[in-house]
């Protein structure tokens, strides 16, 4: 009855140590957390059996090749693998398009309008929040001055004009950078194999 009142990190040292108990206390303590945020995201008992059997076998590896970090929390740590699993199903389910270089209309397509959800549903929104931070960060690969003329237009809503105004330079110069920052967008999600999903 001791290991009842270890915290999250003493059962995993003890588990580590060689203690398979020491692990089962452990799951038992958060399965209900960590079930029940799976199931408010898939609302499917029988998929959420499923992802959260990956959830905690990604864990166990975790564990076990010494990756973890005794820093962080346990709990908010497993919460993130399963935020993970969930947006990776909903990406692999037969429901989701990939949008390809291919589907775009001319030098006129706009990579962002892909994040135009209609149906929101708790899948779209993950899905839309995950497109969101992956494309954010390959923004930050574009030339400083694509990587500008897109930011204030796509992030801040500024208009070429005043966008013009603020670089000091003419609106056709500004329609350029954003046409060749849209292009390069396109070539980083290819290079870097980002899911744009809709």
């Amino acid at each position: 009855m001791k290991n009842l009142v270890l915290t999250d990190q003493e059962l995993i040292r003890s588990y580590l140590a060689g203690d398979e108990k020491s692990f089962e206390l452990l799951l038992n303590r958060n399965r209900g957390r960590i079930f029940g945020y799976i199931m408010s995201k898939v609302r499917d008992e029988s998929l959420a059996n499923d992802l959260f059997q990956d959830v905690f076998i990604k864990v166990i590896r975790t564990l076990k090749n010494g990756s973890y970090n005794e820093e962080g929390k346990f709990l908010p740590w497993v919460l993130t693998i399963s935020h993970n699993m969930v947006v990776d199903h909903f990406r692999r389910s037969n429901k989701m398009k990939m949008v390809s270089e291919s589907s775009s209309k001319g030098d006129d397509f706009n990579i962002f309008s892909v994040l135009s959800l209609t149906d929101k549903n708790i899948e779209d929104v993950m899905i839309k929040e995950q497109i969101e931070t992956d494309l954010v960060r390959l923004v930050d690969f574009l030339p400083d001055e694509q990587r500008d003329v897109l930011k204030n237009r796509m992030f801040k809503g500024m208009s070429f004009k005043d966008i013009a105004d603020k670089e000091d330079i003419s609106i056709n110069t500004a329609l350029g950078r954003m046409r060749y920052a849209l292009i390069n967008l396109r070539k980083l999600v290819h290079k870097h194999d980002v899911s744009i999903t809709v």
